[in-house]
């Protein structure tokens, strides 16, 4: 008998970042992290475990990947199998509405989703911790994309305590807004995975990293909780540009940022000076995102479209954590 399952999980952006890996295999991280779940950007997945089949096979929108690019699917979907004792290979249909490999968190929506549909599919009815705990096996940051709005990573010390939760913030996370200016929509030289290994290898600059992200976690909690936009604000900025500081004191050095990275983010400093109070922050690649409040957006977005193409700006809002859907095949069958 088939077993089918599908699932909607969208990005989360990281306010304080997760930079580098104490266990590879696992996926534990060497610092907790804390991020906002977006609306403008998610992935939608369907997973079918049938017993005809003799592989796995993998479709992202609508094109069959080739053996390596399916690896890592087949890598995830044992971990259920071994976990929940099931035999069947599976089919997985993927369907991504973020822009893959270039800082905007495609890994943590698409492995979130198909977290979702692996637990849909199998009727496993799994908590959000245990959900959690499970995506982060396939990309560290999908462990964040199963909760809406603000969630931390805890980093934990085992594969049973390494997990997020959401960060209790009222309705206040729903006045913020988020605008994504997309400088480089194309793959990245150096991928999250190597950029992380080698800085947490070689960087002299990680130590410092290291402590300043737990202190840095604690105030944007505490931002947080007191409904302080610029208090958050702040200590986000600061904490992304010590995560690409690090990349800086690698061996070799290595930067995602491009120039029009730099030119975003001296327009930031311009529109703080302008009176609209807004702070970026960057992932591991060049595009930059810029947190403002709601009642901000739209004249962040008319300065911005002033220096970029329009093209290049997507404004996003709070977004919610996974969502179970119907799968289309059993939609056929209505």
């Amino acid at each position: 008998m088939k077993h089918i399952g599908k699932a909607r999980a969208y990005t989360n952006i990281a306010l304080i970042k997760y930079w580098g890996k104490k266990d590879e295999q696992l996926i534990l991280p060497m610092n907790s992290s804390l991020s906002l779940t977006l609306d403008a950007f998610y992935t939608e997945t369907e997973v079918t475990f049938d017993p005809a089949l003799s592989q796995d096979c993998f479709y992202l929108n609508d094109r069959l990947q080739n053996k390596e690019q399916t690896k890592k699917i087949s890598k995830f979907l044992t971990i259920f199998r071994n976990k929940y004792s099931i035999s069947h290979y599976a089919s997985v249909d993927s369907r991504n509405f973020v822009p893959t490999a270039a800082g905007l968190a495609s890994s943590a929506s698409g492995l979130a989703a198909l977290a979702g549909a692996c637990s849909a599919a199998l009727s496993l009815e799994l908590s959000p911790q245990e959900l959690s705990k499970l995506a982060r096996r396939g990309s560290g940051s999908a462990c964040r994309s199963i909760f809406g709005g603000f969630a931390e990573w805890r980093k934990g010390d085992s594969d049973d305590t390494s997990f997020a939760v959401q960060v209790p913030a009222s309705s206040w996370e729903n006045e913020l807004s988020m605008l994504f200016i997309l400088v480089n929509d194309t793959q990245k030289d150096v991928s999250s995975r190597d950029g992380m290994k080698r800085t947490v290898d070689t960087s002299i600059f990680y130590q410092g990293w290291l402590t300043g992200a737990a202190d840095d976690l604690e105030l944007a909690k505490q931002a947080i909780a007191e409904n302080n936009f610029s208090a958050l604000g702040e200590v986000a900025e600061s904490n992304a540009l010590r995560m690409h500081g690090t990349t800086l004191g690698a061996v070799p050095p290595f930067t995602y940022w491009s120039p029009d990275s730099l030119k975003a983010m001296n327009l930031v400093r311009s529109c703080r000076m302008r009176g609209i109070p807004c702070y970026f922050t960057m992932d591991a690649g060049p595009n930059v995102k810029v947190l403002v409040q709601k009642k901000d957006q739209e004249k962040l977005y008319h300065f911005f479209s002033e220096h970029f193409n329009e093209k290049q700006l997507i404004l996003a809002n709070t977004g919610p954590g996974l969502e179970i859907l119907k799968p289309e095949r059993l939609m056929d069958n209505d």
